[in-house]
């Protein structure tokens, strides 16, 4: 399950709503697939808390750059930036 629709689909259209974590670095993504989460739900403040700037205070590009390296670090699929994937 990796496109959009499928998400939707299963995790609402059918009411299978999961518990969605939010990751901000590559070792907590890992550590969440590791501990069973189906899907992660990316978190931009808190991208820009680990680099020691504010919400909204990171460039588009290093974001983007952020959400390749998780979604190359894990298999389970990311609902926030699958909304993003048409940008990469």
């Amino acid at each position: 399950m990796n496109n959009w629709n499928d998400l939707v689909e299963t995790y609402i259209v059918r009411g299978d709503i999961p518990s969605l974590p939010n990751p901000w670095d590559v070792g907590s993504a890992v550590l969440l697939q590791h501990l069973g989460f189906k899907a992660l739900a990316t978190t931009s403040a808190g991208f820009a808390w680990s680099i020691a700037r504010p919400d909204q205070g990171v460039e588009r590009a290093e974001m983007l750059g952020h959400l390749r390296q998780i979604a190359s670090a894990v298999e389970v699929p990311d609902m926030s930036a699958s909304m993003t994937r048409t940008l990469w």
